[in-house]
């Protein structure tokens, strides 16, 4: 076990080791929120994805997300870890786990939490269909070709 609070890897994510960093005897709710990889997004058959991220960078951001979050909930312990590399159908993407003392922050934390992560995180997702793949993201950081929502919209 990793003894960071944040982290990317391409190994598999673990729910339970992530939920057990959280676990604490003044937490009155854990919010788990498992980000996987589903097989139809818009109508098309997904085979794959293959994420990528600047690992330091990525850290940071997540690091920095965890931040915000104990400054906006005063009392919680968020950890965060996203998986880098090809996935497949059903893999575990991402897992953030956040501790608070009342379950309303729990929830509020961990959906804060998700959103940010979509878009301040240096991780970059390429989703492989059946008929041709395509980089997809929203992040200020973007890699290039891949347009921030600004230039999508």
């Amino acid at each position: 076990m990793n003894g960071k609070q944040v982290w990317v890897t391409e190994e598999p994510l673990s729910p339970g080791e992530i939920i057990s960093r959280v676990t604490r005897r003044d937490a009155g709710a854990i919010n788990t929120f498992i980000g996987t990889v589903r097989e139809f997004t818009k109508g098309k058959k997904t085979l794959y994805l293959h994420y990528e991220a600047y690992p330091a960078m990525a850290e940071k951001k997540l690091q920095q997300i965890a931040d915000e979050i104990e400054k906006q909930w005063p009392g919680t312990t968020t950890v965060m870890a996203h998986r880098t590399g090809r996935l497949d159908i059903t893999d575990i993407a991402v897992v953030i786990a956040v501790s608070t003392p009342h379950r309303d922050a729990s929830y509020a934390a961990s959906r804060y939490a998700i959103e940010r992560i979509k878009e301040i995180v240096p991780i970059w997702k390429k989703e492989h269909w059946e008929d041709g793949e395509e980089w997809i993201g929203n992040q200020k950081e973007t890699k290039p070709g891949v347009p921030t929502k600004e230039e999508s919209r």
